[in-house]
């Protein structure tokens, strides 16, 4: 496989990483209610999200409240922000920066150059990818303690939403992208030296008189 066809390939990557990454933060489905003993039978279901929390009825009314302070949310949230959004923001650019120095754009005319534009955006689509999978995985380790703590009631239990799955997926997709770019984004070595040796010796041997 070409260099032209894994940078298309580890485009559709990144970029559907992105979008994942982009609805893992935007939607409140990190956390979802725990229909257990007695909640089976409950109206509401609760969602818990990066910026709000709603409540589902079950006549399908859905009501959402945005957290009224950041100081009161718990850490793993506020570090989950922080990570989500810089996953964001790192991978739009190093998208951006790969479009440039890709070998089917013409953005770049400097061939030496582009296999090191290639290396620099997948180093922060790796970033990316790290930066959104360790705060899903935090969020689903928080919930799977708390879910079989028995300290915590049964109505405040909750359990992964889609968010974390999707987060894990854009993670993967992201990380695989950027690793692909760092395999196969090698400087070009270049061998002018040793050709100009041989037509250097070829165009000396001309030169000879015969008698």
């Amino acid at each position: 496989m070409g260099s032209k066809a894994i940078q298309m390939v580890c485009v559709t990557f990144g970029v559907i990483g992105l979008i994942g990454v982009i609805v893992c933060c935007a939607l409140p489905l990190w956390k979802v209610s725990a229909f257990i003993g007695n909640n089976i039978l409950t109206a509401q279901d609760f969602q818990d999200g990066l910026w709000m929390q709603c409540v589902k009825q079950s006549t399908g009314q859905q009501q959402c409240k945005v957290y009224d302070s950041m100081l009161e949310l718990s850490s793993d949230l506020q570090a989950a922000r922080a990570m989500t959004i810089i996953s964001c923001i790192l991978g739009g650019l190093s998208l951006l920066i790969l479009f440039c120095g890709a070998d089917f754009t013409t953005c770049v005319q400097n061939e030496d150059a582009k296999p090191k534009i290639s290396l620099v955006a997948g180093i922060g689509l790796l970033l990316a990818g790290l930066l959104v999978i360790i705060p899903v995985s935090w969020s689903a380790h928080i919930t799977v303690r708390d879910f079989h703590n028995p300290l915590v009631p049964q109505a405040q239990k909750r359990e992964m939403g889609a968010c974390i799955y999707i987060g894990w997926a854009a993670g993967v997709l992201m990380i695989l992208a950027g690793g692909l770019l760092c395999c196969f984004s090698k400087p070009k070595s270049s061998s002018s030296g040793g050709t100009a040796k041989y037509y250097s010796n070829s165009a000396s041997a001309p030169n000879k008189n015969y008698v």
